[in-house]
């Protein structure tokens, strides 16, 4: 019965744009920039490319593939594949549920800064100290985080068709729209700084591009190789059960191979935009050492004093960076709450409405104390890789360094070793069309791809 009434897709290019959505979200803004200038610029975009197109795609389409043979979301998705595997269900179901609150704390920085360029407050969001002072307020953050909660409840509460395919397609192309445009505006300015040193935005895209071999040892390329495997989770949205969910809802007579084909060059061009977006402007107005900052840091604190320096033109390219930003937050919480909601759905019976109001209330409780996280229940923690944590960096640390990569590893285990490859093959050949890199995904699944995911697992610990 639940196989009949589930929704589904209504055309590829509702999948691709939801599905590319979910991937361009604040990984791709805040921190892809920030590696590809700290591991060599072009030198960290070509292993990206080369990685994106084999280890990305494998898990890219073994998950969506699974979603579409199992009709299922992941909390059960892996026990209909095989039964004894149902826990890895479980497990890749934990880690939607453990990054949609903290995520949506974020939307809602986001969401305030934008609101604050939109009525002129440029200035204040570049004022020193500015950003600390409001994320350790109480209750500021905790109402910007309920509207944008309540955005993105209401659009998953509206389903698959109204609302996140109807959605997508109004955003992402708005989305990709201000990204080139601020893009272009980004290569264009130039800026003299008080020494006397004129820096252009073609200087920083040379920067970003242009592979920087010198000092490049063995260890250096494991090191950029390893930042960017990392950086495939955050772009693709594999391991968190979003492509398993996403791909359920895939029409049977949809061809599987040319919509993951896509949704890679849809992903992986705005992440190469994003960076063409910041880095030319941090470089003219912050130079290399402003390149270096990432996270929160960098799009709450360097960015903004990049838009003071910018003079009056300035609040109007914040505005519309922030606005961008919010964009492409919304489709990525969409996403992640779809694959809660979805898990809910199916394994405990209950109408989307229903599951809705109890993912979202949940969401809220525990992302209230993640703002508070920042004052009445501020902590510092050392993470196994030394750096120092509170609440929200514990979750993020858990979900991503720890759970996405042991679900990608039983992923490939049970696709590769348990169920053969031939599962997933089969899946995306039973239209009649072939493929594609079939060789390349049966040898990356059952070999390259686990070891890949293993030696990511124990540097995420911190063993090396």
């Amino acid at each position: 019965m639940e196989k009949q009434k589930r929704n589904s897709f209504k055309g590829s290019l509702g999948f691709v744009l939801a599905a590319a959505g979910s991937a361009v979200g604040l990984g791709n803004i805040w921190r892809f920039p920030y590696l590809a200038a700290k591991d060599g610029g072009g030198m960290f975009l070509l292993v990206y490319v080369i990685l994106a197109v084999t280890f990305g795609f494998t898990l890219l389409i073994t998950e969506v593939a699974i979603g579409r043979k199992t009709k299922q979301s992941p909390l059960t998705a892996y026990g209909k594949l095989k039964k004894s595997w149902k826990g890895l269900g479980a497990v890749a179901s934990l880690v939607p549920m453990i990054i949609l609150p903290y995520y949506c704390v974020i939307g809602g920085w986001v969401l305030k800064y934008f609101l604050l360029y939109l009525t002129g407050g440029g200035q204040t969001a570049a004022a020193e100290g500015y950003f600390n002072s409001y994320i350790t307020g109480q209750w500021q953050p905790v109402v910007v985080l309920a509207v944008f909660l309540a955005a993105v409840a209401l659009i998953v509460y509206r389903g698959v068709n109204k609302g996140i395919e109807s959605f997508s397609k109004v955003l992402m192309p708005l989305l990709v729209l201000f990204v080139i445009v601020i893009a272009v505006f980004s290569m264009t300015i130039h800026h003299q700084d008080e020494s006397g040193v004129t820096r252009t935005g073609l200087q920083g895209l040379a920067v970003y591009l242009i592979p920087r071999f010198q000092g490049m040892t063995v260890s250096r390329f494991f090191s950029v190789l390893l930042d960017a495997m990392g950086q495939l989770f955050y772009s693709l949205s594999v391991a968190m059960g979003i492509m398993i969910a996403y791909g359920s809802y895939v029409r049977d007579d949809a061809n599987l191979r040319t919509s993951v084909n896509q949704i890679e060059i849809f992903d992986t061009a705005i992440a190469l935009l994003a960076g063409a977006m910041i880095i030319p402007a941090v470089f003219v107005f912050a130079g290399e050492e402003g390149m270096k900052a990432s996270g929160p840091g960098l799009m709450f604190v360097t960015l903004p004093k990049v838009f003071s320096a910018m003079g009056r033109i300035g609040g109007i390219v914040g505005c519309l960076f922030f606005a961008m930003v919010l964009f492409a937050a919304l489709t990525s919480a969409i996403s992640i709450m779809e694959a809660v909601v979805a898990g809910f759905i199916d394994r405990f019976a209950l109408s989307r409405p229903k599951a809705v109001i109890l993912v979202t209330a949940a969401t809220f409780a525990i992302g209230v104390i993640v703002c508070f996280g920042y004052n009445v229940l501020y902590f510092q923690a050392a993470l196994p890789t030394g750096a120092s944590a509170q609440i929200l960096d514990i979750m993020d640390y858990v979900s991503n360094n720890i759970l996405m990569p042991l679900v990608s590893i039983g992923t490939c285990i049970l696709i590769g070793w348990v169920l053969k490859p031939g599962t997933v093959i089969e899946e995306v050949e039973k239209n009649g069309t072939k493929m594609g890199r079939k060789t390349l995904y049966i040898v990356m699944v059952k070999f390259v791809a686990p070891v890949m995911l293993i030696v990511l697992f124990l540097k995420s610990l911190g063993l090396f």
